[in-house]
């Protein structure tokens, strides 16, 4: 005769093989597993710099628990010291859980010489200023910097590129952060006849981590999954966004062709800490996040 613990201990076992078998199942064991949905900042670029604590509120509102930050025409950290904005992140209910950063100095197309803020100082970079970046990260107890792009035109570049990135990973790590990279789509073509993509992996140090854009890495017709397979655990962070069937652009989550079901279903396999919605440049922000916010509890609870 079962005793009242194999009684209990067998029912519970058959209770959740039920809802294995049940379509709900899934997505409640997914659901349970998976951290909190955030948004990164550069969404709302550059509106968010005339209110950045209204921004901020309207994300919590909508129901966003991380942000992501990235750079401000106002310099700094929007304006502010790091310390300042991460209690500003505070005060409307949201954590701070990672922040952009330029590894060489972008250049803007109109004019030939590197991006400046509002007041005319170049945008700071890993290149020239990696210490003083990772310092202020790590001081306002933020886990993460991130590489949004840099320079792989050319041999000489790719390399220069792949020695910052070495570098700052250690400086890094040495101060208790981590380093990932963001990708775009040209990272997936070659240069000396290699995908400059698989050269980051391969030769830059595995302390450094990725921040897998989901609508890019579409684009370039690289399977998420496959790449989370054959790096496992080198994928903490993703940007989750759409992209339309003809390839021309991101969309809100839920509206374009990325199988977010599925990435979501190997989240564990890729090592997922943070995720965090994008829509690159869209006529309206906070209709973009909503929706994306809306689409991503249907699709994985």
């Amino acid at each position: 005769m079962l005793n009242r613990r194999e009684f209990l201990r067998n029912s519970g076992a058959m209770a959740l093989g039920a809802m294995v078998l049940s379509g709900s199942a899934k997505a409640f064991l997914l659901k349970d597993k998976l951290p909190p949905a955030g948004v990164q900042l550069f969404t709302f670029f550059p509106k968010m710099d005339n209110d950045v604590k209204g921004t901020l509120k309207q994300i919590a509102d909508i129901g966003y628990k991380e942000v992501e930050s990235a750079f401000s025409m106002k310099g700094g950290y929007y304006g502010m010291k790091p310390a300042e904005f991460a209690q500003m992140v505070k005060d409307v209910g949201l954590s701070w859980k990672s922040h952009h950063v330029l590894g060489t100095p972008y250049i803007n197309p109109s004019t030939g010489k590197p991006m400046t803020d509002q007041s005319g100082t170049p945008l700071r970079t890993l290149r020239d200023n990696y210490q003083e970046l990772i310092d202020e990260v790590a001081g306002a107890h933020v886990p993460c910097i991130v590489c949004a792009t840099t320079a792989f035109g050319n041999a000489e570049e790719l390399k220069t590129s792949i020695d910052i990135l070495n570098k700052s990973a250690e400086a890094a790590k040495k101060a208790g952060i981590t380093l990932a990279y963001h990708n775009h789509d040209k990272e997936f073509t070659s240069v000396d006849g290699k995908v400059v993509y698989d050269r980051f992996l391969d030769e830059i140090t595995p302390v450094m981590k990725m921040e897998l854009d989901l609508c890019w890495v579409t684009k370039a017709g690289v399977d998420p999954v496959a790449l989370f397979k054959k790096h496992p655990g080198r994928y903490p962070l993703w940007h989750v966004k759409d992209i339309d069937k003809d390839f021309t652009g991101p969309q809100p989550v839920g509206t374009g062709v990325v199988d977010f079901k599925r990435i979501f279903e190997n989240a564990k396999i890729a090592g997922l800490q943070h995720y965090f919605v994008e829509h690159d440049m869209p006529a309206d922000a906070v209709q973009s996040i909503t929706t994306s916010f809306n689409n991503l509890k249907k699709i994985i609870g």
